[in-house]
């Protein structure tokens, strides 16, 4: 779907807020629900001329690979035309789709609509802290 590996956004941010399309869904996001979300893609993307895209996944409760194929499609888009997709975020659900379908790079997270429109990801999710006792739960040692 979005084997390649992508080359750094070469394009500037909009000079106003205003200039961004937004799309927001809510809700489960799979192969029977996804299809709305598609078709607010599309719209967001239709005239001409350069389209800066902010699809907000906030209000989404779960998605799944589903979600891959519309956010692909969109991007690809979007940079022919010189501009960009992003996406805010705060579920390390979506990210493992994300990291899933090899583009989690394409589409980091952004913390809000404004941030997205900065260009100012959210910090890296670290990984779980490593255990700092080799003691089990009864209190023996392993």
């Amino acid at each position: 779907m979005c084997a390649h590996p992508d080359p750094p956004e070469p394009f500037p941010r909009p000079e106003l807020f205003d200039e961004c399309r937004m799309v927001h869904a809510h809700g489960e996001l799979d192969l029977t629900s996804v299809a709305p979300l598609a078709d607010a893609l599309e719209g967001a993307r239709s005239g001409r001329g350069r389209v800066f895209l902010i699809v907000d996944l906030r209000e989404v409760t779960f998605a799944d690979g589903s979600i891959l194929r519309p956010l692909c499609e969109a991007w690809d888009d979007c940079r022919a035309r010189r501009g960009w997709v992003r996406v805010v975020h705060n579920s390390v659900g979506i990210d493992l789709v994300l990291l899933g379908g090899g583009v989690l790079g394409r589409f980091p997270a952004y913390a809000s609509a404004q941030d997205a429109w900065r260009g100012t990801p959210t910090a890296a999710r670290g990984a779980a802290p490593a255990p700092t006792s080799t003691r089990t739960a009864d209190g023996a040692a392993r």
